[in-house]
């Protein structure tokens, strides 16, 4: 509750927390929309490999040219911002917190391992590199002192916060979620046919404005997959193998959707991550849906807790037992200093891995032949979804994030998933699946039985 008092003290005491960004996209320009009203904060600098595109989002929040420091150098010596092309400059330079953001789960595990090794906190936007391997990421910057965390203000981070609410409060977590649109027809969604599923004016679409990847992978399930594998391996929930649900309802149905199904709900168990769908199965939008908001159900500790559930106006399932929490909105790179302060000021993230729980595998969206190549998030072969961490390592299931520019061995059917076995690996990912296979080693495989 005291974080914007220890920033103005920062301020006062003229050591403002040294941030350096990498990547000027929109949720870095939406950071640097608010930096300059914050006490106790200097952007030193900015990485990104487009520099017109980082001096397009200055001059778009408005930062004034005398602002824009030549060198990172000088941006620390007279409190500027320098704009840089090499990532490699920040991690060499005297800063104390790296926003990762680039949105390239490659680039993102080498980015995060530079910071770990310079003994600088990391914030990883890039979601994709988490659910790749953020639990073997979180573990090398515990053992180097630095913290590793997600992003707050987008919604694992958010969820997170509700998980721990639920948890210091008393409560044991039923279910960590969030709302997106969804029908069934999304899993073989692809960039020719992407903008027939979503709202935008055609004078926008054919404006070039919009990345018809990125936006396939936002409706087909992926990022709604990694984003829910942030979570378990946050929050040590294990996902369903059926992956998620997209069960349809709003606000008031949380807790009565996201429960058992032993006792009415959509979840194989307890203690798991879900999505609700903010449309019916027949695309009429759903009033007072969940669509930007996130929630954390929680079960009734005894009669005493149900009672209150039903005496209160929190939309309890209708067994009185189950009870949800919700928020509406989630802001995005707007919020993102929430993580920044707690990383430096406190010590702590606003989430992170404990744990490998949540994977997101390749499965293909039509039938595949060998020799084809995959094109991974967002693209016309394969779609992400939600295993758990068990069952990935023991089918030898491969990572949406790493279904990019490879080669199949086998043919794969629609609907199935893809091993690495199917796929021919190129190995100058070396970096990225070095985390990965420490990522895998967490899962005591000898505890798992054969199948």
């Amino acid at each position: 509750m005291n974080l914007h008092k220890l920033l103005q003290d920062r301020e006062s005491e003229g050591r403002p927390i040294r941030v350096g960004l990498i990547g000027a996209g929109r949720f870095g320009t939406m950071y640097m929309a608010q930096a300059r009203n914050i006490p106790g904060i200097h952007v030193v600098a900015i990485a990104d490999i487009n520099t017109e595109r980082a001096k397009g989002a200055f001059a778009l929040v408005d930062w004034a040219d005398d602002q824009i420091a030549p060198t990172v150098a000088e941006a620390l010596a007279n409190r500027t911002t320098a704009i840089v092309s090499d990532a490699g400059e920040l991690f060499a330079a005297d800063i104390d917190i790296i926003v990762e953001a680039t949105g390239n789960p490659i680039v993102g595990i080498k980015h995060a391992l530079a910071a770990i090794e310079t003994g600088k906190h990391i914030i990883m936007v890039t979601v994709e590199a988490d659910a790749l391997a953020g639990p073997a990421l979180a573990r090398r910057a515990e053992k180097a002192g630095v913290v590793y965390s997600m992003a707050y203000g987008d919604q694992p981070a958010l969820i997170m916060e509700l998980v721990d609410w639920a948890r210091t409060s008393g409560f044991d977590v039923v279910c960590a979620g969030k709302g997106a649109k969804y029908l069934e027809h999304y899993h073989e969604m692809n960039p020719d046919n992407v903008w027939e599923n979503w709202e935008f004016s055609k004078e926008l679409t054919d404006s070039g404005q919009l990345n018809p990847y990125m936006h396939t992978s936002f409706r087909d399930g992926t990022k709604a997959a990694i984003e829910m594998a942030a979570v378990a391996n946050a929050a040590g929930l294990v996902p369903s193998d059926d992956g998620l649900t997209f069960t349809p309802g709003n606000v008031e149905e949380i807790a009565t959707i996201c429960r058992p199904s032993s006792v009415g709900g959509v979840l194989s168990g307890e203690a798991t991550v879900d999505v609700m769908s903010s449309v019916t199965r027949d695309g009429e939008w759903i009033p007072f849906n969940t669509q930007e908001g996130v929630f954390v159900v929680v079960k009734a500790t005894n009669d005493y807790v149900a009672n209150c559930f039903v005496e209160y106006p929190w939309h309890p399932d209708p067994t009185g037992q189950y009870a949800a929490l919700y928020r509406p909105y989630h802001y995005v790179g707007l919020e993102l200093n929430v993580s920044i302060a707690n990383a430096v000021l406190r010590g702590v993230p606003t989430g992170a891995p404990i744990g490998f729980y949540g994977d997101v595998v390749a499965t293909a969206k039509k039938d595949l032949a060998a020799g084809e190549f995959l094109d991974g998030e967002g693209g016309y072969t394969v779609w992400g979804k939600l295993v758990s961490a068990d069952t990935s390592v023991r089918r030898r299931l491969l990572p949406v994030a790493l279904a990019h520019h490879v080669e199949l061995r086998n043919a794969v059917k629609k609907g199935e998933s893809v091993s690495w076995d199917d796929v021919i690996i190129d190995e100058s990912l070396a970096q990225a699946l070095e985390l990965r296979r420490e990522t895998e080693a967490l899962i005591a495989l000898d505890a798992v039985p054969a199948l």
